[in-house]
């Protein structure tokens, strides 16, 4: 064997080597890692969404349902021509080349992943499209489902499609590109038992992606349907407060059940379909609603307003508390208002009220009363109170973004104003509910609320229970809070007793609110603001029967004066729910769709022994045991 043959052998037997050692690295060392890779390229995994859980009132009527839609989705990896795909869709739906093209180029890693590009597709808009589709395999419509809210309203919210930042965030809480995700609202705040879980389904796929019908037993994850709310709002109610709100005014109503602090009804004006955002905005829409009316805005929560007069029974009890009044004193007489260093501080009636005690200056809300009775109070004292009071300070209700009021101290004076701040001239206005404190509707609600519930604050809440694939109590998703005001037994007394001459004295500031067949309670309030030449209107009051019932507030932006604005508003809450009050108290019957196995059970009649049933019978037969 001459060299060059020499140098070829051994040149062979290195390189099969190699070859031998190639082939064991990738079959034995390397061999279940490119398995896994391979069948990555053969089999996909189909998500299969969760149907969202719907929302209901107390008796069960729909507030949010679930409706099917029309949805168009793009499987980047089969695109053939891109700029004609997204012309194509240009020309029948209201995206732009360049949006179209952004979002494929977002989602390029994403190659056998469907895109969902339009939802909420109108059928006959479906069935024009669906004409042209043999020339873009990568587009397919699916049915899914959309949400449909049957009465424009704040307090639900409503959702969207999760955007970039969103799915950063929530990406490992196994959402999708395609997720829906609550934006505001109940939608948001229980997303957690709404959503549901999404299931799998395992599909083997051809090189074209085509599926090969395999997997069909296993190889399959059942969604889980989130969890429908029922809410503590009656929709007859939340229809009448809606109806009943004047026209063209800004403002609010809520009214609350004072034994469980339930909201019923609860109102934002303006306000605005959530079915607009189920559908791609238009500028024009997108420009109405963030229009200088604010329709966005849910002013029972997310705006704060000096209060006003409603605020009087907050002095009124410091007073009474630090033993400063009591139900007998009677401070400087009012001659139309009161003079402070060198200012004079108006009483609203000009033509004066004379001496009052406490529950008359509650009656006649005289400002006189409380101007006199601020200069005994200290203002670090003060701000304690009004958050022992649960104002200034979120209530914790079941939606996002609250606010929280405002009231000031001592200390912020000083940080705003500067050390040599003059501070009674402030303490004065604050003492009437103006100045700089600030409040939110649903705040004063709650504080009236506990009024007529002994002293008890109770936190107000919208979720009663959920049903559906399980049924959890309000207590079992969040614990509702229970606290005292700071008041004793016999404070509360003489501020319900002016409150109630507030009501039903001849003098009192809002005489016209009685209801038949119930006590009215209530106080006016008419707040000068920096929004407008008129005054806030306020009314906060409750009614009681054998039992506390009720409180409502009524809250109207630049109205004017709250017994000829907010007042005759909340008679007529008041009359609706004492006419309809049996209805509204009555509980409601369990549908057949949300009863359980258990439930059913139950309401199955006892087998029962039929001598029990027949008494004559069961006596005979006593009769014929005991005889001889």
């Amino acid at each position: 064997m001459n060299k060059s043959s020499r140098v070829f052998l051994i040149a062979s037997i290195v390189l099969f080597g190699i070859l031998i050692i190639a082939l064991f690295r990738l079959q034995v060392i390397k061999g279940e890692h490119y398995r896994r890779v391979a069948e990555s390229n053969f089999v996909r995994i189909r998500r299969l969404t969760a149907t969202r859980g719907e929302i209901y009132d107390q008796k069960y009527r729909p507030i949010v349902q679930n409706i099917p839609s029309h949805n168009l989705y793009l499987l980047s990896g089969k695109i053939q021509n891109l700029p004609a795909l997204a012309r194509f869709i240009s020309l029948h739906f209201e995206l732009t080349v360049e949006e179209i093209t952004e979002m494929v180029l977002n989602q390029r890693f994403r190659t056998y992943e469907e895109i969902l590009v339009v939802d909420n597709v109108p059928f006959e808009k479906m069935l024009s499209v669906s004409e042209h589709l043999n020339y873009f395999p990568e587009l397919v419509f699916r049915i899914g489902s959309t949400r449909d809210y049957l009465y424009p309203n704040h307090f639900t919210g409503y959702v969207g499609r999760i955007n970039e930042s969103e799915y950063e965030r929530y990406e490992e809480e196994d959402y999708s590109i395609n997720s829906y995700i609550g934006k505001t609202g109940l939608e948001r705040y229980y997303e957690v038992l709404v959503r549901g879980q999404d299931g799998r389904e395992v599909v083997q796929v051809d090189a074209q992606g085509r599926s090969l019908g395999l997997f069909q037993k296993g190889g399959y994850i059942e969604p889980l349907n989130g969890l429908s709310l029922v809410l503590t709002i009656d929709n007859e109610l939340q229809d009448f407060a809606n109806r009943v709100f004047p026209a063209g005014i800004k403002g609010t109503i809520v009214v609350s059940d004072i034994s469980s602090g339930g909201i019923l009804a609860y109102i934002s004006k303006p306000d605005y379909d959530p079915n607009l955002f189920m559908q791609r905005i238009t500028p024009e829409i997108w420009e109405e609603l963030n229009s200088e009316a604010k329709p966005l805005m849910d002013r029972v929560i997310h705006a704060t307003y000096p209060p006003g007069s409603v605020f009087k029974p907050i002095t009124a009890g410091l007073g009474l508390q630090k033993k400063v009044i009591d139900q007998y004193t009677r401070l400087s007489p009012c001659v139309g208002g009161f003079q402070v260093g060198n200012r004079f501080f108006r009483c609203w009636d000009h033509s004066g009220h004379g001496t009052s005690n406490v529950a008359e200056a509650l009656m006649r809300s005289c400002d006189v009363f409380f101007y006199d009775l601020s200069l005994k109070l200290r203002l670090d004292d003060f701000k304690a109170y009004v958050l022992a009071c649960h104002l200034a300070t979120k209530t914790g209700i079941d939606l996002p973004n609250e606010r929280a009021g405002f009231f000031p101290d001592t200390a912020w004076y000083r940080k705003t104003f500067g050390r040599n701040v003059g501070i009674i001239g402030h303490k004065v206005n604050l003492s009437i509910g103006q100045g700089e404190v600030l409040t939110t509707p649903l705040q004063m609600n709650a504080f009236f609320a506990a009024l007529a519930n002994g002293g008890t604050w109770i936190t107000p809440h919208l979720l009663k229970q959920t049903v559906g694939r399980g049924r959890l109590t309000r207590e079992q998703v969040e614990r509702t809070q229970k606290k005292q005001l700071p008041m004793s037994q016999s404070e509360l007394r003489i501020i319900q007793e002016g409150l109630f001459a507030v009501c039903n004295s001849p003098y009192g500031t809002a005489r016209s609110v009685q209801v038949p067949k119930a006590r009215t309670f209530g106080k006016t309030g008419s707040a000068e603001n920096f929004m407008g030449k008129k005054t806030h209107a306020w009314f906060c009051g409750y009614i009681v029967t054998d039992k506390p019932e009720i409180a409502v507030t009524v809250f109207m932006e630049n109205a004017g004066g709250g017994a000829a604005m907010a007042a005759p508003v909340a008679r007529q809450i008041f009359d609706f729910y004492m006419g309809n009050i049996e209805d509204i108290r009555r509980p409601a019957v369990l549908p057949p769709q949300f009863r359980s196995a258990e439930d059913l059970a139950q309401e199955e009649p006892q087998a029962q022994d039929p001598l029990e049933a027949e008494p004559e019978l069961k006596q005979e037969n006593d009769e014929a045991l005991h005889s001889d």
